[in-house]
């Protein structure tokens, strides 16, 4: 069944020349950016997915537009991990799993895999959760029957097969426009509140001491910052192909950083504007306890007075779903192949992945009732924001270590602030946990 690893991590299993794109020199700027951008997009569809609708429709609902500066903060936090993610592949040219082979124990990179691997799960769950509710809402089918829909995602895979990076991103654009565009829509529907808007998008501390919130945002941040993106952009960014030295490694880091700048933008402003439009439509209506996707759906087309919105709302809630599919199978595959060095072909990893996700889904669903779906998919979140520690360590470390990065070393400024939002995130999961046995105040 395994079988040694190929040379090059590329989706769905092309050859190594289809998984890389040459970026050469002597061409206008606007040229090389485009030849550049792409990972960025693979990474950024892991922060839309239905976990995060889930989190941010509850904070909206909720608190209105009081915990928009968590979003915000979040999502400038990814670009920063990501950023040394992205520097970490195209310097090293090694992805983080890869790295963490080299530098720890057996014992330990088994111990980091199975972490990284229920992170992964965790993830397709809310993607099968997300897909399956957008089927019973656009289709009418009962949601164990949308759940089970969810497994021909692996059709997919397969007919994606053979083909290189730049069908499977053109894909993903595609996704990634259709959601932008529905939440433009949305927003212009809605009409929120631009004073709201600024309010929440200054940090207030208060009101996380509110019964509940803080649940709610270590939700939204491992929603946003998602441990396997992190393994996912050290090893996508190796291809793209540019002159070697050091005036191409440079080279290659700027449009490569304005490659993923530019995605992570798009993605933080896509969950603000659920957020948003949750504030506008919900909590500014009375309806302060809407935490369930399907429930923001049925209410849109009464509170806005336009059946377009419930429309918009489920077809990028499929949308959603459907792109960090792709992505989480190629993720799988570079921890797999970088911790173990094992390699299994694509749908045999997306058939596991899918039905790992799929069991817990529908006995959650069978069992809890088709209410349960918003406090799984906010469960799902909070288990990647536990993950979260023990993929940033290895990347701070290895960012920071001269041995592997040479002239392009992580500068200290961004080391601190790192290993500050390390600490941060730490402080958080352990301030969750005691919350469980001891009662916040408020």
């Amino acid at each position: 069944m395994f079988s040694l690893p190929r040379t090059a991590t590329a989706p769905f299993c092309p050859s190594e020349t289809q998984g890389t794109v040459a970026v050469p020199q002597g061409q206008p700027w606007w040229r090389t950016a485009l030849r550049s951008a792409g990972p960025g997009l693979l990474v950024a569809v892991g922060y839309m997915d239905p976990g995060n609708w889930a989190t941010d429709i509850e904070a909206g609902s909720r608190h209105g537009y009081d915990l928009l500066f968590v979003v915000l903060l979040c999502g400038l936090a990814a670009m920063l991990l990501q950023g040394l993610a992205m520097r970490l592949g195209i310097v090293a040219r090694r992805d983080l799993a890869r790295m963490a082979r080299d530098h720890y124990s057996r014992r330990v990179c088994i111990m980091l895999w199975l972490l990284a691997e229920l992170a992964i799960i965790a993830t397709d769950i809310a993607e099968v959760l997300g897909s399956a509710l957008a089927f019973k809402l656009l289709l009418g089918v009962p949601l164990w029957i949308g759940v089970l829909l969810t497994g021909l995602d692996t059709l997919v895979v397969l007919g994606l097969k053979g083909h290189g990076f730049r069908q499977l991103e053109a894909i993903v654009l595609g996704l990634i426009a259709t959601i932008t565009a529905c939440f433009a829509v949305e927003l212009l529907i809605v009409r929120p509140d631009m004073a709201g808007i600024l309010r929440g998008s200054l940090p207030d501390l208060a009101v996380l001491r509110q019964p509940g919130t803080l649940y709610l945002a270590i939700g939204i941040l491992g929603a946003t910052v998602m441990p396997h993106n992190l393994y996912l952009h050290s090893s996508v960014v190796q291809t793209r192909l540019s002159s070697p030295g050091e005036a191409g490694t440079r080279r290659s880091l700027n449009f490569a950083t304005l490659d993923m700048a530019v995605a992570l933008i798009l993605a933080t402003l896509v969950n603000a504007a659920i957020l948003i439009l949750s504030a506008a439509s919900f909590h500014a209506h009375g309806f302060a306890h809407v935490a369930e996707i399907e429930d923001a759906y049925r209410l849109l087309e009464p509170i806005t007075g336009a059946g377009s919105a419930a429309l918009l709302f489920g077809i990028a809630l499929l949308a959603s779903g459907q792109s960090a599919t792709f992505t989480g199978t190629v993720a799988g595959q570079v921890m797999l192949e970088g911790f173990l060095d094992l390699s299994i072909p694509c749908w045999q990893r997306r058939v596991i992945t899918r039905v790992l996700a799929i069991i817990p889904a529908l006995a959650g669903i069978l069992w809890l009732g088709d209410h349960a779906v918003g406090g799984l998919l906010v469960a799902t979140q909070v288990v990647l924001s536990l993950q979260l520690p023990f993929a940033i360590a290895p990347l701070i470390r290895f960012t920071g270590d001269p041995a592997n990065m040479g002239r392009f070393v992580t500068p200290p400024l961004v080391q601190l602030a790192a290993w500050g939002l390390f600490a941060l995130i730490v402080a958080a999961n352990l301030w969750l946990i005691a919350s469980w046995f001891f009662p916040l105040p408020g």
